[in-house]
């Protein structure tokens, strides 16, 4: 265990409380009136966030090969085994004017980064299953609220990581908790087209939704998941060198994302509305996401610098609180939906612990979805005979 275990626990411990008080009542909230126009939402800048990471890493490589004649030892001894493969690049580091002025490069830019890219990114999955909810999360307390969780954790790590950029980084990782929740609620009252939302009082749900698209936000949530352990390996580890090795797979996660946002559904116009177990499923997908907004990263760290149980238990208690309403009806699927991530993780395992999860939940989503059209789909036959 840790030296830093104590925060950590202590960070599983409030975040996940103050989800499971205050989520309901922001889901009981009315998301706002619609602006009419065109919006993107969050996307647009959450790529503007990576092309600065990637940017970022590029200048660290010229500094590296210019200032340390390629040796990175200098930051390397204070960190754990694989950080810091950084390419040659000579033909740009050799014409880059002054390479010194780029100290700030090495690890510091990135800590100013890296929450707005985790805040942006979970809110772009929400939009992806449901915009009107992501209005509701990205105009609540709960962005504050994680920004803040996430900063402990990250300054948490950083600080058990100890170099001579520690104190810097602290200070831009705060500085970027202040500002990151602003930004996603300018974000949101600029959306078009949302739902207005329940009537107050009343929680919401996502919008009903056919089963198609659930099948769509199951490929998003792949897409961005990939996309996010590709920026973990090749960009936030100053692995820049290893970013060949990755393409393929970060090329195939972007189609999907571009597909599933451009390519319009087929089907009858207007659309029909989804079946009971279909709209039951939308609805706990959608407060299991309010839930875990808050303590989703202090319970990712708390699994490898804190006590593992204590995080366990704490993602436990959010997943039965977004499915505790829910569960006689989904109860079916869920089962068959776990056997398959089961089987997903035992057969085809990642390189890794996020990797192999985020294959297990692809799967285990894709068979509850399957498993609830079915059974629609036989409810509905059994209807039309009756």
């Amino acid at each position: 265990m840790s030296g830093i275990a104590p925060l950590l626990d202590g960070t599983v411990v409030a975040s996940a409380a103050a989800a499971l008080f205050l989520a309901p009542r922001v889901l009981r909230r009315e998301a706002g009136p619609a602006r009419r126009g065109r919006s993107y939402g969050p996307e647009p800048v959450l790529a503007a966030v990576v092309a600065l990471i990637y940017l970022n890493q590029v200048l660290v490589a010229v500094y590296v090969n210019r200032v340390h004649h390629g040796d990175v030892s200098f930051i390397t001894r204070y960190l754990q085994p694989g950080w810091f493969d950084v390419p040659r690049l000579d033909a740009l580091a050799a014409r880059f004017p002054a390479p010194e002025l780029l100290a700030p490069s090495v690890l510091r830019v990135q800590a100013f980064l890296e929450l707005p890219l985790a805040l942006l990114a979970f809110v772009a999955v929400v939009r992806r299953l449901d915009r009107a909810l992501y209005v509701r999360l990205a105009r609540s307390p709960l962005v504050p609220l994680a920004a803040a969780s996430y900063t402990v954790a990250f300054c948490a790590v950083e600080w058990d990581l100890r170099n001579p950029y520690t104190v810097d980084d602290l200070v831009l990782r705060t500085l970027a908790a202040c500002l990151t929740p602003p930004l996603i609620a300018w974000l949101a009252r600029r959306e078009t087209g949302a739902e207005a939302g329940a009537e107050p009082g009343a929680e919401a749900t996502p919008a009903p939704a056919p089963t198609r698209n659930l099948f769509r936000f199951a490929l998003d949530l792949w897409a961005y998941g990939q996309l996010m352990l590709v920026l973990y390996d090749t960009a936030l580890l100053y692995n820049l060198a290893r970013l060949g090795d990755h393409l393929p797979s970060a090329a195939a996660a972007l189609a999907v994302l571009v597909a599933t946002r451009t390519v319009p559904p087929r089907g009858p116009h207007p659309r029909p509305q989804p079946g009971p177990y279909t709209a039951t499923l939308a609805g706990t997908i959608g407060r299991a996401l309010a839930l875990f907004l808050v303590p989703a990263l202090s319970i990712r760290y708390a699994e490898s610098f804190g006590t593992p149980e204590l995080a366990a238990l704490a993602g436990l208690l959010v997943i039965g609180a977004a499915a505790r309403r829910d569960a006689p009806r989904l109860l079916l699927p869920a089962l068959a939906g776990a056997v398959v991530g089961y089987a997903v993780a035992a057969l085809a395992p990642g390189p890794y612990y996020e990797a192999t999860l985020l294959r297990s939940a692809t799967g285990a989503l894709l068979a509850t979805t399957a498993l609830c059209a079915l059974l629609d789909t036989t409810r509905a036959r059994l209807v039309v005979r009756s």
